[in-house]
């Protein structure tokens, strides 16, 4: 994992430094020229214009100027505010800004000039990626010490370009908040022994409606490629004529359902609900019912989210009252109905609030998408893109977050896990008409290729 740190932790990290501010400055001015010269191929015959502001990261950058002209490199220094339009060059170093600007500033026109930023893109604001004014797009970007959450939300994700992260001595390693790798999601997904047996890791899903069949197809299919080695489904009400050959199918009534699917839970490890079972007050009656009994890990989307914003004594002091682990899964609109507000652009803090006042495992989906335990923990994945977009993608998540618990790991761990995998998933598909059900039969590509 990478880690990531506020502003605010950022200068408290740099306060507690042992090195000089110096020092410091120094190293990091190195890191960007060598980065710099990466970009460039090479000194011989380059040239590259600094754009340096008064602080820190202006420091940075002329450290890197007089490193790059030792090797060679024809350099130019300009002053923030600088000309209007910069003379050509074959790279622009952007030093203007750092972590601590707020406002706005006035980027000279470098044309198509690659550019590499310094911490990150001036003008991007480092705690939530938000941009007030103009930045220069960055190719690549060098930060130091620890992520910034700007770099990894947008607008502020796509103006930093290719990320690189240098190590200048910093000490960070008590980050609350970090990146999942590939290495990560590895380290964490639990491999079958060999006394593995279908009922080590089964999975109940109650989902689906008369109008909604799609969705516990997409849940059901997903976990069963996720490592669930038995999944029934219940849609209450009816059953599926073509539902995956794999799964089996347990009926429930279609009104008051909440007993008989308790007393069918026994040889299960984990549970999810919600994904298309729709919005009738005796569906909502039902899903509390089950979310405050049912004595396994459970994952709840969709229309589960749903039922507990519409709780009279609302949906976290509900959530309190579970005895067992749970994963929330809501997108923007779940997460203001489950909490009377929108998460704001400091997603982070959102997810972690909806956390700790709910006692469960919040997966706030997004661009990048935000994992919180109640502790306080928080795990950013950034593996999936705009392909997943679109309808059903967040039931095939939910199915793999279910089979991941039932497998006993942690709820932190299985919803960063899914999300990483599923956004891997994502990304195997076609670039333009990807939809929801090739996703649970790329995971096995993915899961080849991590394990």
């Amino acid at each position: 994992m990478l880690p990531i740190v506020t502003p605010e932790e950022m200068a408290a990290i740099d306060a507690a430094a042992p090195e000089g501010t110096e020092v410091l400055i120094e190293r990091a001015g190195a890191a960007v020229a060598w980065a710099a010269l990466r970009m460039l191929g090479g000194a011989y015959g380059r040239t590259v214009n600094v754009i340096c502001g008064k602080g820190n990261n202006g420091a940075d950058g002329l450290v890197a100027a007089k490193h790059l002209a030792a090797k060679g490199v024809r350099v130019r220094v300009f002053d923030v505010p600088c000309p209007a339009v910069l003379p050509p060059s074959d790279l622009v170093i952007d030093a203007a800004y750092g972590t601590g600007f707020h406002g706005t500033w006035s980027p000279p026109d470098v044309g198509a000039t690659p550019v590499l930023a310094v911490d990150l893109p001036s003008g991007v604001d480092a705690l939530t990626g938000d941009i007030g004014g103009e930045v220069l797009a960055a190719a690549h970007t060098v930060t130091f010490g620890a992520l910034k959450p700007g770099l990894l939300m947008p607008p502020g994700s796509v103006l930093s370009g290719e990320l690189e992260l240098a190590d200048i001595g910093l000490d960070v390693g008590w980050a609350r908040a970090n990146l999942v790798l590939a290495a990560d999601v590895a380290g964490w997904w639990p491999e079958r022994d060999e006394y593995a047996h279908k009922w080590q890791s089964a999975v109940r899903v109650i989902a689906g409606s008369s109008t909604m069949t799609g969705a516990p197809r997409l849940v059901s299919h997903a976990a069963m490629r996720a490592g669930a080695g038995m999944v029934h489904l219940s849609i209450p009400g009816m059953t599926l004529g073509d539902g995956p050959i794999e799964i089996v199918q347990r009926p429930l009534p279609s009104t008051n359902w909440a007993d008989a699917a308790l007393a069918s839970l026994e040889r299960f490890h984990s549970i999810v609900v919600g994904p298309g079972l729709g919005r009738t007050d005796d569906t909502g009656a039902n899903v509390r019912r089950l979310v405050l009994e049912a004595p396994l890990p459970m994952v709840l989307d969709g229309d589960g989210l749903f039922a507990l914003g519409w709780s009279s004594e609302g949906a976290t002091t509900l959530l309190r009252r579970r005895a067992s682990p749970t994963v929330l899964t809501p997108h923007d609109g779940e997460y203001t109905l489950l909490t009377g507000g929108p998460p704001g652009l400091d997603r982070m803090v959102a997810a972690r609030r909806l956390a700790a006042d709910s006692g469960c495992t919040v997966l706030l989906k997004g661009a990048a998408t935000i994992v919180a335990d109640p502790g306080g923990e928080a795990l950013v994945v950034t593996a999936g893109d705009a392909r997943l977009a679109t309808a059903g993608t967040g039931d095939v998540l939910s199915g793999i977050i279910g089979a991941l618990l039932a497998t006993g790991m942690s709820p932190l761990h299985a919803a960063a896990a899914g999300a990483w995998v599923h956004g891997q998933a994502g990304r195997r598909g076609v670039r333009h008409g990807l939809v929801a059900s090739d996703l649970p039969d790329l995971l096995s590509a993915v899961l080849e290729e991590l394990l």
